[in-house]
């Protein structure tokens, strides 16, 4: 069997559908193993026979879970727990924690000095530039988000301005409240117009020019000053 053999969709009704869109039945004595467990699943799947059960969601595929043999699957699954019992195992997952936090943090101020350079407000207005960094890179870098800031396809500039203007988005503009037709490049055709909002409003807080009238971002910092206080 293929690769793209080895991979199948959900289906109506629960059922299974192959990469021909036909439906499908498990193999007798099969069982299906959620995503959950990567190290379970890993190990079931270095065996070799199995399916794997994805959906996709824009432009990526997420994993729903397996089938395989449930001898495989409860071998797999003793062994596991078997590992996962000893003191290695669990001093080397400690270890691991803390190189993960201690990565996140770099990576944090990394990325928070990207934002700050691609602001680039005028000294009148630092303290805000130093507020919505603060705001963006937090709701930008947590692991597991599905951010632009998550990739590595993209130099940290492009990754913190794309951050920037998402988050403008989201905070300053209506789009959360949009109903927008499902027509093919109508959602990037909106989600452009406003990031040239957006990117009008940056300038005039990198020209040193005073915030308008109810200017939005004014109001998007007023709502994080409420919910810090």
């Amino acid at each position: 069997m293929t690769e793209n053999q080895n991979i199948f969709t959900p289906g109506p009704n629960n059922s299974l559908l192959n990469h021909y869109g036909e439906k499908v039945t498990p193999p007798k004595g099969w069982t299906f193993l959620p995503a959950g467990d990567a190290g379970l699943t890993r190990k079931i799947t270095s065996q070799g026979t199995f399916w794997r059960v994805q959906i996709k969601k824009g432009r990526r595929y997420i994993s729903k879970g397996i089938w395989a043999p449930s001898e495989i699957i409860n071998i797999a699954r003793r062994e596991l727990e078997a590992t996962r019992q000893t003191d290695e195992y669990k001093k080397s997952r400690e270890y691991a924690a803390q190189r993960r936090e201690k990565k996140q943090l770099e990576y944090k101020e990394y990325f928070l000095k990207a934002v700050l350079t691609y602001l680039s407000f005028h000294p009148s207005h630092k303290e805000t530039e130093k507020t919505i960094a603060k705001a963006v890179t937090k709701h930008a870098i947590p692991i597991g988000s599905g951010t632009v800031a998550r990739t590595s396809m993209l130099p940290i500039e492009e990754r913190a301005s794309r951050a920037v203007i998402a988050w403008m988005r989201h905070n300053t503009t209506v789009y959360d409240q949009l109903s927008i037709k499902r027509i093919k490049g109508e959602r990037r055709r909106v989600r452009r117009l406003l990031a040239e909002q957006s990117t009008r409003i940056l300038s005039k807080y990198r020209n040193g020019l005073p915030p308008d009238v109810n200017c939005p971002l004014q109001n998007a910092l007023k709502s994080i000053n409420n919910s810090n206080s």
